[in-house]
């Protein structure tokens, strides 16, 4: 199984994705903001991997002007469907389609894991301008909260993944960016978190890309098991998700 079949997985399941995914607190944006010094109000923004426009609505509402960048035919379609006004192109970070200097904030939500950092790094240096800077965030599962933890074994045992690291994975990001480029950062640990229905929790988590590759028979014996397990844990139907947005802050030197 390649990084490139596993990113192209999510083609295949774009509405899901964008009805279940979460999304970022205001905290985050706020971060990114503190750290450029300005406001993303009127800033020129790209978008990476900007799939189904979860990050991309949230930084327009904020009044910047953003460019959706997204490689995938299924993701693509599900943007234009959520956000008919907001420009997107197809692209990926490894060649953005995007003129030098052109940018103030390249963004990467949930999406620097899919590039060639040797690549993606040079190009977004080269389209940001002096004073812009490249943010990336994950939203992580918050390593304390005991049944989250335990989810993630299960998840890792069906799938025939390695478990996660619990350790902060920012720490290994960030030290991955800096080794290769040698650039400056800043990183912050954001924590927020989301009260969903039993049936929407369970679609987030087989929206990943571990579960698109796994097939429908095998997904669907794992939902089984999970539902079972968690309405005993969450007897009113009720999940509170906890997340820990890691974010990145590179300011272009």
């Amino acid at each position: 199984m390649t990084s490139v079949s596993r990113a192209l997985s999510f083609n295949s399941a774009a509405a899901q994705y964008a009805a279940n995914r979460p999304s970022y607190p205001p905290s985050l944006f706020d971060a990114i903001e503190e750290v450029m010094g300005r406001p993303l109000t009127g800033a020129r923004v790209a978008d990476v991997g900007a799939g189904t426009g979860i990050a991309t609505a949230l930084m327009r509402e904020r009044g910047a002007d953003v460019l959706a960048v997204e490689p995938g035919d299924g993701m693509a379609a599900q943007f234009r469907r959520a956000l008919p006004e907001a420009p997107i192109v197809r692209g990926d970070g490894n060649a953005l389609p995007l003129a030098d200097l052109s940018c103030d904030l390249v963004t990467y939500a949930q999406a620097w894991h899919w590039t060639d950092t040797s690549r993606s790094v040079p190009e977004a240096l080269r389209v940001l301008r002096p004073g812009g800077a490249l943010a990336l965030w994950w939203n992580t599962t918050a390593a304390d909260v005991p049944w989250a933890a335990a989810q993630d074994e299960r998840i890792a045992h069906w799938c025939g993944v390695a478990p996660k690291d619990r350790r902060r994975p920012d720490d290994v990001r960030a030290g991955r960016l800096a080794g290769l480029s040698g650039l400056s950062h800043t990183r912050r640990l954001l924590r927020w978190s989301r009260t969903v229905p039993l049936d929407t929790h369970l679609a987030n988590v087989t929206s990943h890309s571990a579960f698109l590759m796994l097939g429908e028979g095998r997904t669907e014996e794992f939902l089984t098991a999970e539902r079972a397990l968690l309405s005993e844990a969450f007897p009113d139907g009720m999940v509170e998700e906890t997340y820990v947005v890691d974010l990145l802050v590179v300011p272009k030197p």
